[in-house]
């Protein structure tokens, strides 16, 4: 029997011709301003999808208002991130018309994932990639060999999207080696890589011991208490935030010398959900955190997954435990670059555990930070953190914005 069609109502068919009548109308206005010249002096930044400031892209702005400061910053986030924005960031609403008039005229731009709505890069204007972390998981063209993967992703497009670079921004030579085969320039239009280190890493060697007291405070961690910072990526073979620890009964186990904090990536929202009651002073719900880079300078620790986290935190030289008891399916589901939980040095960044008693134990009886786990976490850090001093904003900074020839 055929199938019927399903009807929309009136009210929605009349807001889909509006939304598309004014999709085209502001695509012709765009039209108008690249005939316009290019402003020397405006920046347009985006991180994560226009999910606000944060990142690279936040590191390089403020450094770029310290160094460079005849050169306007303003961001591109969508309406529902528009709460994000802190007071007096100029910014721009995606697919507004100011959006579009900043896309056609800025000469500088700065991302860590990629602008929204198609835009045409004009000569002489500079785009700068950040990325947003050190693969450990396949990107860009390797994703071809994972089926799952490949169903969902528009290798096109992602080519197109490398077209536009001019740089490509690395922490370390491994992500270099990654970044040039997995996103290939095309022939005679290549993009620079500019190992640089990561501004986002910068504030890990900056800060002071009474800033983090006071970051400390703020989240509610008592005085003398350990935090463990736990923050999970995203699973491509699972729907929803399910973490793979109890942050509840290992806060338990381990005493009120202990607090856990728990941060949901960014896919979920804005809480890590869970019908354990967080916020208690013994688990603390840190998704909603506009910087995790002040959660990573709170912990004691990091209870580590597949998260490119892992690779910042290892410039604060501060214990770091893997917990992997999905690691089978990780790999078989994305693919990895290399075996996290080998054990060898610069593979592996500390203790590994694979069950929650393993976990439990593993700070319990003190091998989170043995000599043992400095030697690995040591080894992790040269391999990964080469760049990495506290100067790289400046230097990308420097690179990025002098004059182009």
């Amino acid at each position: 029997m055929p199938t019927r069609p399903t009807r929309r109502s009136p009210r929605a068919s009349a807001a889909s011709v509006k939304r598309f009548v004014r999709r085209q109308a502001m695509r012709a206005v765009y039209r108008t301003d690249l005939r316009r010249p290019l402003d020397p002096g405006l920046a347009v930044y985006g991180a994560y999808w226009n999910r606000g400031v944060a990142c690279n892209p936040a590191a390089i702005h403020a450094k770029a208002r310290e160094l460079v400061p005849h050169i306007r910053g303003v961001w591109v986030v969508s309406s529902r991130h528009r709460d994000r924005m802190p007071a007096g960031v100029p910014y721009v609403i995606e697919g507004s018309r100011p959006y579009w008039r900043a896309m056609a005229t800025a000469t500088y731009l700065v991302n860590n994932s990629s602008f929204p709505g198609g835009f045409t890069k004009r000569p002489g204007q500079r785009y700068l990639q950040t990325h947003h972390g050190t693969p450990l998981k396949t990107m860009g063209l390797d994703q071809r060999a994972y089926p799952a993967l490949a169903r969902k992703t528009d290798f096109d497009k992602i080519l197109a999207h490398v077209r536009q670079w001019d740089f490509s921004l690395s922490a370390n030579p491994h992500s270099t080696e990654v970044w040039d085969r997995v996103y290939p320039a095309p022939e005679g239009t290549p993009y620079e890589h500019l190992d640089l280190g990561y501004p986002r890493n910068d504030v890990y060697f900056t800060a002071t011991a009474d800033d983090i007291a006071k970051i400390r405070a703020e989240l509610g961690i008592a005085e003398g208490q350990i935090a463990l910072l736990h923050a999970p990526t995203h699973r491509d073979y699972r729907d929803g935030f399910v973490p793979d620890l109890d942050p509840e009964r290992l806060a338990r186990q381990l005493g009120p010398d202990y607090v856990v904090l728990v941060r949901a990536h960014y896919f979920y929202g804005r809480s890590a959900g869970g019908d354990a009651p967080m916020g208690t002073g013994r688990v603390i719900d840190v998704t909603g955190h506009p910087r995790v880079e002040e959660l990573c300078l709170a912990a004691d620790a990091l209870i580590a997954d597949y998260s490119s986290l892992v690779f910042d935190y290892a410039c604060l030289d501060r214990p770091i435990v893997v917990h992997a008891p999905d690691w089978d399916a990780y790999r078989a589901a994305r693919g990895t670059y290399f075996d996290l939980l080998s054990g060898l040095p610069g593979d592996t960044p500390g203790p590994v555990t694979t069950t929650p008693d393993e976990l439990r134990d593993v700070f319990r009886s003190g091998r989170w930070r043995s000599p043992e786990a400095a030697a690995l976490r040591n080894a992790f850090r040269e391999r990964f953190c080469p760049y990495d001093d506290g100067h790289a904003a400046e230097r990308v900074v420097r690179r990025f914005f002098a004059p182009a020839g």
